[in-house]
């Protein structure tokens, strides 16, 4: 089938958009010429150059650049928005990015406007570092829990729901903002702990796998046979339902104590069942252990009495 072939525009359509060319370059000239013929013949243009120094066309075209920067400044913000909203940026740091993005912008707003007003912006740029730097100085405890903050949340060493060791601390997640990390621990307490710790600080995280293996130790008598006591464990950890058959569970003679012989028991299972298989696992080995007659030691001490009592003499 040929191809549609697209109609050339007419003469008069061409004369149009001659027309509306001519016009869009000649409007801001032609608005710029009239208010300035207007404020000479009211006398306004000599009251407005008394007051700023400036003509009625320099202030225009001031006006102008004002409103294009708020509408570019605009602009980048639903951008930004847009950009946080379909990312993978940590939600806590959205009003962060959000802050810091605007203070820039609005800062190099204020530096064009003041470069066309005429104003020497080098001057003003060193006068705002050296404010800056006091400010910092002044604030250097928040600033620096600030960047711990923001560390935490770029690097993601947890997050919110997960349960970490710091600083001899330990608790389950329940807020990370830019200054602090609050935790709340087993008892109920809650635990705030400034983002400059965490950041430099060793940090234990016991949700971040999907598997986590429970190790513990059990001891029988010498008096008890291996066989019996590792197949009386194995079965024990055959029957429950949270343990991991991949990897397979370890049950290993691992040391002879002097009163009892220890052994080693190493099962995998979902990090969210950790705990239960680990108390599940304590009880039901020594209701096993009970039933088989299997002795579970403890250290005691044998003192035997050599020599008979006092004589008479």
């Amino acid at each position: 089938m040929p191809a549609a072939s697209i109609p050339s525009p007419s003469p008069t359509a061409k004369a149009v958009d001659e027309i509306i060319s001519d016009v869009a370059d000649s409007t801001g000239s032609t608005v710029s010429d009239a208010f300035q013929e207007v404020a000479q013949s009211t006398g306004l243009s000599d009251v407005l150059k008394d007051l700023t120094g400036l003509t009625p066309a320099r202030l225009i075209s001031i006006a102008v650049l004002i409103l294009c920067c708020i509408l570019i400044i605009k602009v980048v913000q639903r951008c930004v928005e847009k950009l946080l909203q379909r990312g993978t940026v940590e939600k806590s740091l959205h009003s962060f990015l959000r802050t810091s993005i605007n203070i820039v912008l609005w800062f190099l707003f204020v530096l064009i406007v003041a470069s066309a007003l005429g104003i020497d912006v080098t001057s003003l740029v060193a006068v705002l570092s050296v404010a800056g730097l006091a400010v910092s100085l002044a604030v250097q405890g928040s600033l620096s829990n600030l960047a711990g903050g923001i560390q935490v949340l770029v690097s993601k060493p947890f997050k919110v729901g997960d349960y970490i060791e710091t600083n001899s601390v330990s608790g389950t997640v329940r807020e990370i903002s830019m200054s602090h990390t609050r935790l709340e621990t087993l008892d109920n307490k809650v635990i705030f702990v400034p983002n400059s710790e965490i950041a430099a600080a060793k940090i234990i995280n016991y949700n971040m796998e999907e598997r986590r293996r429970v190790d513990l130790t059990f001891s029988a008598s010498y008096d008890d046979s291996t066989e019996e006591v590792v197949g009386a464990i194995q079965d024990v950890i055959a029957a429950h339902p949270k343990a991991l058959r991949d990897p397979a569970p370890f049950v290993r003679l691992s040391d002879f104590q002097d009163s009892a012989v220890e052994y080693t028991v190493r099962v995998w299972c979902r990090t969210a069942d950790y705990w239960d298989l680990r108390f599940d696992l304590l009880e039901q080995v020594r209701d096993a252990f009970d039933q088989r007659g299997i002795e579970m030691t403890y250290p005691h001490l044998n003192v035997h009495m050599i020599g008979g009592g006092k004589q008479d003499g």
